[in-house]
């Protein structure tokens, strides 16, 4: 087996700042996200983690809807038996919605884990909170019949299949994800084992200012995908009023200040601000260059303070795809009014 070496110009792993559980365990501050499968073949996205663990990444975030685990998981593998420790990787992924009932929560984890050639997950997380599935690479205006609201009591069972895959070793954390202050609310109300992280759409136009404070009262480390605006996003995710959020003028203003491409001024804002990004890049100047990013030059306080101002409000992963029969908005989906709507969707029963 090949040994594992780092790269010459890496970043010391053991120097790049990590974020604290309530478990007491540790996740770097920055991650690699792997979902791609729009625009890149599984071993593209392999060959970027290979790469990304030897420039000084050790937290990759994964899915089992990505459809590139087992690719991953072949050079997971290699880099441990080469000499990169288990102990200093964090590897998460999630279920998907087509596996809800808790026998197949169970079977789902177990398949990760065969695919990502691990004896256990740093942390999994229930990737949406209904079972409604659709085919991957679907349009936009695609609808399941079969889909349906948030129902708690089906979300509980879910959760504690969840639970079990702690009790049996098999993962270290669980957490949620796309979820909302409701629905958060009444997870937490009755679970055994809290949710260590909350993955959720977090950039500089759409900061979730509530929710965000909320995770961190509550002890839950948020973890924040399309931290830079997600430029390469599936079509279905793209309406004509979203905002860039590389092209905010106090994000170029202060990228050109530093030096920096304006991606790193979000990537900075986000670490310094407190939650997790996971950006995701094929291109190894990215990779590193967003690493390194978050290991100097910080914002000053009067920068953080200024981005702010490029909160627009601008949901860019609407989810639209979920809606059920009898809702009639992706707006549905988010619980826009601090109530979780029922079958009719907002404002019928």
């Amino acid at each position: 087996m090949e040994k594992f070496i780092m790269d010459s110009d890496a970043i010391d792993p053991a120097k790049v700042p990590t974020r604290r559980l309530y478990t007491g365990a540790q996740i770097p501050v920055i991650g690699l996200g792997t979902f791609g499968s729009d625009n890149y073949e599984p071993a593209a996205i392999a060959e970027a983690v290979a790469g990304a663990l030897r420039v000084g990444y050790r937290y990759i975030d994964c899915a089992a809807c990505y459809e590139d685990e087992a690719e991953i998981g072949a050079v997971l593998q290699a880099a441990i038996q080469g000499g990169l420790p288990r102990e200093e990787l964090f590897i998460l992924s999630k279920v998907w919605n087509d596996a809800h009932a808790p026998a197949d929560v169970v079977a789902a984890c177990k398949k990760s884990l065969h695919d990502l050639r691990l004896d256990y997950l740093d942390c999994y997380l229930v990737h949406w909170p209904f079972p409604n599935y659709h085919a991957p690479h679907c349009d936009g205006d695609v609808r399941n019949p079969d889909s349906r609201p948030y129902i708690h009591e089906e979300y509980m069972e879910t959760w504690h299949a969840m639970e079990s895959l702690v009790d049996m070793g098999l993962v270290r954390h669980i957490g949620t994800s796309n979820v909302t202050i409701p629905k958060l609310k009444r997870i937490l109300q009755d679970v055994r084992i809290r949710p260590a992280v909350n993955e959720m759409e977090l950039h500089p136009c759409f900061q979730q200012g509530e929710l965000y404070q909320f995770c961190l009262d509550e002890g839950i480390v948020p973890i924040g995908y399309s931290p830079v605006g997600s430029p390469n996003r599936p079509e279905r995710d793209r309406t004509p009023e979203d905002f860039n959020d590389m092209e905010q003028p106090i994000v170029q203003e202060i990228a050109a200040k530093h030096g920096i491409h304006p991606a790193l001024v979000c990537l900075k804002w986000a670490v310094q601000r407190g939650q997790i990004p996971i950006p995701f890049t094929v291109k190894r100047k990215n990779y590193l260059s967003n690493l390194r990013c978050v290991m100097e030059d910080p914002l000053t306080y009067d920068e953080m303070d200024r981005m702010r101002g490029a909160e627009r409000n601008c949901r860019l992963v609407k989810g639209q795809v979920f809606l059920w029969p009898g809702a009639t908005s992706y707006l549905d989906l988010w619980d826009v009014d601090g109530t979780i709507p029922g079958w009719g969707g907002y404002g019928k029963e």
